[in-house]
């Protein structure tokens, strides 16, 4: 038998693939760790595999918790390819919310600084898309937080407008657009 023969022999994945795929588990199985359990519930695994995603959280010190990372690797090795990337779906999803959620907080922290530096200009475009709000206060907070950032003092006013813009993307029908 020719050393060529036993290379066409073996049709498995190569030791490097099933390492990548082990770290691949491994890394899952410190995301899940990382979860709260309101994430949990969305996440479609089996009681046991629950109650030990939950007792790997509740470990704090470094070793004993990568000693119960990798147990938990290990019980996820034993499903299925599906079952796994139902999990990843799901946690993938997770991720693209909370992005677009971020990505939403940015934009009304912009808008909050441009109506503290444009003033009114920046107002009138606000309460175009938003025509039940408050005119009058969101001008008495808009100079408030003026005031607060030119005498460096804690911005309270600055804080109240990003509430009260984030409260009208919440509640307007326009804040789809």
């Amino acid at each position: 038998m020719s050393h060529e023969e036993s290379e066409d022999a073996f049709d498995g994945p190569s030791r490097s693939q099933l390492r990548r795929d082990a770290m691949a588990i491994y890394k899952l199985a410190e995301t899940l760790a990382t979860l709260t359990d309101a994430q949990l519930t969305r996440i479609p695994l089996e009681s046991d595999l629950l109650a030990e995603v939950r007792r790997t959280r509740g470990i704090h010190q470094p070793i004993a918790r990568k000693r119960e990372t990798q147990y938990l690797a290990k019980l996820l090795r034993r499903l299925e390819s599906e079952e796994i990337d139902s999990v990843r779906t799901v946690l993938d999803i997770d991720k693209q919310q909370s992005h677009r959620e971020t990505a939403a907080l940015h934009q009304l922290e912009a808008l909050r600084d441009r109506l503290i530096a444009e003033g009114d200009n920046a107002l009138d475009e606000v309460i175009a898309r938003h025509p039940n709000a408050d005119r009058q206060h969101l001008r008495n907070l808009i100079r408030q937080a003026g005031t607060e950032a030119r005498k460096q003092k804690p911005p309270r006013a600055s804080r109240e407008l990003f509430r009260t813009l984030r409260d009208l993307q919440g509640t307007e029908p326009s804040s789809a657009d």
